[in-house]
C-alpha cells in the first residue's frame, strides 16, 4: 500500500481570506480530495491554514479489536483476523 495515504496534513497561507479560500478551492479541484477539518489563524500579515484531509483508507475493526478490514474509496482491500 502506498505511503501517500498516510500523509493527510496540508499547510496553506495567503495575505487575505479570499485568497486563502481560492487556494483551498484550487487544491481540492486539483487533487480531487476533501478536507476533514481546517484551522485558520492570522499570523503576522497573513492567514495560515492547517488542513487535515480525508484519508484514502480506513481500517475497520470488530468491537474486540481482533478482526480488521482495510477499506479504501475503491472498496475492500483486505480482511485479517488476529485469532
Amino acid at each position: 500500500m502506498s505511503d501517500v495515504n498516510k500523509h493527510n496534513l496540508v499547510y496553506f497561507e495567503n495575505a487575505s481570506m479570499r485568497g486563502l479560500y481560492a487556494d483551498l478551492d484550487e487544491w481540492q479541484r486539483t487533487n480531487g480530495r476533501r478536507f476533514l477539518s481546517l484551522t485558520i489563524h492570522p499570523d503576522g500579515g497573513t492567514f495560515c491554514c492547517i488542513a487535515l484531509t480525508n484519508p484514502a483508507e480506513v481500517v475497520i475493526t470488530s468491537v474486540d479489536g481482533h478482526n480488521h478490514a482495510a477499506v479504501s474509496r475503491f472498496g475492500l482491500l483486505a480482511v485479517a483476523t488476529n485469532d
